[in-house]
């Protein structure tokens, strides 16, 4: 715990030193059941890896990746999106009161990453800085896992953990209703107060806003296009409503700004200006407004290019489209040529979406701009193309500015998977390990996303933390040590009655999961409190088993990762579009997670009948 609290070494290293001395620990203080076989066997302590609640947090996390790369949600949450500025503050409260229901069924951290940029956009409508409502974003995504199995990982390694022990697992709605009373009373509390007690930082917002960068780019209008008869209304085109534009060439005219009352005609070349997001999320829904029947062709797999120094594979070919950022060197060949000199992409089988020049504004045809030293060109191609291009030294691919794009057509196909298998976990017509094991294999085979894009969804420090983990909390067991540290708490001067023992092992996790991580905690106390539930007299007329009451508090004092940045991933998603500081999370979590273990108390009492 104290590795883990001071983060000097990774938490991987960490994990791995800990899993270490778990197995020569177990070769030299070997501990023999009736049978002679060593409890604390290398097979033993390293079964952990292969713990099926383990996989099913892994495979989630494949789904939710396959969620964000289809672009799956983004039908509902352009609803919450309004141009009427009164229904701005509904959006904002509908927005979270989504996030809170959703988080109940998917990992949340995805689904705050989806609406992360919805809410900015709310935000901004209303001028109200995102430093007030990204925190209880993150807040009700956390009370949403409470309710349901899968709604936190945190929940299935408890679960997993009691089978560890010998106990029977928690099934998908078991904790469905006191956790759904916490979840209201924790929501109310973030809606009323949270927000009053974070700090206006709105010109840091302004700076951020102001300092996101837009590129030049050529938008081509079709006979077909949707854009046609657009008219301008108040300086702004409705179809282009993110997008700035600069100019309008009709034939061999050029029609510069107001363009009030003007209408987009069939075969004009819109000169505009648009962030990185806006121009990839337009490439994804209607490539033909940026790119030829050409440069589809190659940003789609044109094969037959060969890479500069590189080598073509069957791997290399089914690889997906990215965005990234390329800025021209000073000593670079491409200086004073304009793109259509250069055919960039036919030379290097990358599409030009756009160019960032900040010295001044660009009003011409992206092929004709002449490249000067300091641009920076958005550009789309294949994963492999694009790292080929880094051994260029006419350019630099910009650190950290690779985005793979959202695969066009395929969020039905994901949207209908996730459906499947969480209706499977929830029927019980599949257990959740092989029903998240399924839907991720199905979300690969389908093309929602490849092999790659899976790996990378998978979480080395969950998967390493999470095994390491239950090789302690089972070694606690059979040592002894859980029973230990359990005699502790029942021998402590607060713990008189199953209720206040109940409580004070809420506090106490719900303070640990804010220093350690919620899965850590979750694993760690989990035995703990078995151990406590089986210590003390069941008293009269109890409804539950105390041992099911003990865990399913683990669970949700786990999930009280409010004060903290490092409690849950949702907070540290949260930190820079807030900018906020650690002792934020301090100022409105330490309340919410008192204003919890009050509601837990009651819950105890009245609802699972402790006294």
């Amino acid at each position: 715990m104290y590795a883990f609290v001071r983060e000097k070494f990774p938490l991987e290293v960490t994990s791995v030193f800990l899993m270490t001395i778990l197995l020569l620990y177990g070769q030299i203080f070997s501990i023999v059941d009736e049978n002679q076989n060593n409890l604390l066997d290398p097979e033993i302590i390293l079964s952990g890896f292969a713990n099926p609640s383990l996989i099913a947090v892994l495979a989630l996390l494949v789904m939710g990746q396959a969620m964000i790369h289809t672009d799956s949600l983004r039908f509902l949450t352009n609803l919450f999106v309004f141009e009427n500025k009164k229904y701005a503050w509904l959006s904002v409260f509908a927005i979270l009161v989504f996030v809170m229901v959703l988080s109940a069924f998917m990992n949340n951290t995805p689904l705050v990453i989806i609406a992360i940029p919805v809410m900015q956009a709310v935000l901004h409508s209303v001028g109200t800085p995102a430093s007030r409502m990204m925190m209880p974003l993150s807040y009700v995504a956390i009370l949403g896992g409470m309710v349901t199995l899968v709604g936190s990982s945190t929940n299935m390694l408890v679960s997993s953990s009691m089978v560890e022990v010998g106990y029977a697992p928690l099934g998908f709605f078991d904790f469905a209703i006191p956790g759904a009373m916490l979840a209201s009373v924790g929501f109310i509390y973030v809606i009323l107060v949270v927000p009053r007690t974070l700090p206006n930082r709105a010109s840091i917002k302004e700076e951020l806003v102001g300092g996101e960068t837009e590129f030049v780019a050529e938008l081509d209008i079709a006979e077909d296009s949707k854009l046609v008869g657009a008219e301008c209304v108040d300086g702004k085109f409705s179809a282009l409503k993110d997008m700035n534009v600069k100019l309008i060439q009709r034939g061999g005219h050029l029609i510069l700004p107001p363009f009030e009352g003007h209408r987009i005609h069939s075969g004009d070349i819109l000169i505009v200006a648009a962030t990185r997001q806006t121009l990839g999320s337009l490439l994804m829904q209607y490539p033909g407004f940026l790119l030829s029947e050409e440069e589809a062709e190659i940003i789609d797999g044109d094969d037959n290019l060969d890479d500069e120094g590189g080598e073509g594979s069957v791997l290399q070919a089914a690889e997906t489209r990215v965005l990234a950022k390329i800025m021209i060197t000073p000593a670079s060949r491409m200086i004073d040529m304009s793109l259509d000199h250069v055919s960039f992409h036919k030379r290097f089988g990358a599409i030009v979406l756009g160019i960032q020049r900040r010295a001044r504004v660009v009003r011409r045809r992206l092929g004709r701009i002449r490249l000067e030293a300091g641009d920076v060109l958005l550009i789309a191609g294949k994963h492999n193309r694009i790292n080929n291009l880094r051994r260029n030294p006419d350019f630099i691919v910009l650190s950290g500015s690779k985005k793979d794009l959202p695969v066009p057509g395929k969020a039905p196909i994901a949207i209908i998977i996730f459906l499947a298998a969480i209706s499977g976990a929830a029927l019980g017509f599949l257990t959740i390990p092989v029903a998240a094991f399924a839907g991720a294999v199905a979300m690969i085979g389908t093309g929602c996303l490849n092999i790659r894009q899976a790996t990378r969804a998978i979480d080395r420090k969950i998967f390493l933390l999470v095994g390491s983990m239950l090789a302690l909390g089972g070694a606690l067991q059979v040592t002894g040590g859980a029973n230990y540290i359990a005699d502790l708490i029942l021998h402590s001067p607060f713990s008189s009655s199953p209720l206040l023992l109940a409580s004070l092992l809420f506090i106490i996790v719900a303070i640990t999961t804010n220093v350690l991580t919620n899965n850590a905690c979750a694993i760690l106390f989990t035995p703990i409190a078995l151990n406590l539930a089986a210590q003390i007299e069941t008293p009269p007329d109890l409804e539950f088993d105390l041992s099911y009451i003990f865990a399913v508090t683990v669970v949700f004092a786990a999930n009280c990762s409010f004060a903290s940045p490092i409690g849950y991933q949702t907070n540290l998603l949260v930190m820079g579009p807030g900018q906020y500081k650690f002792r934020d999370f301090i100022k409105a979590g330490v309340p919410l997670v008192i204003v919890m273990w009050i509601a837990y108390m009651f819950v105890a009492k009245y609802y699972f009948g402790l006294s």
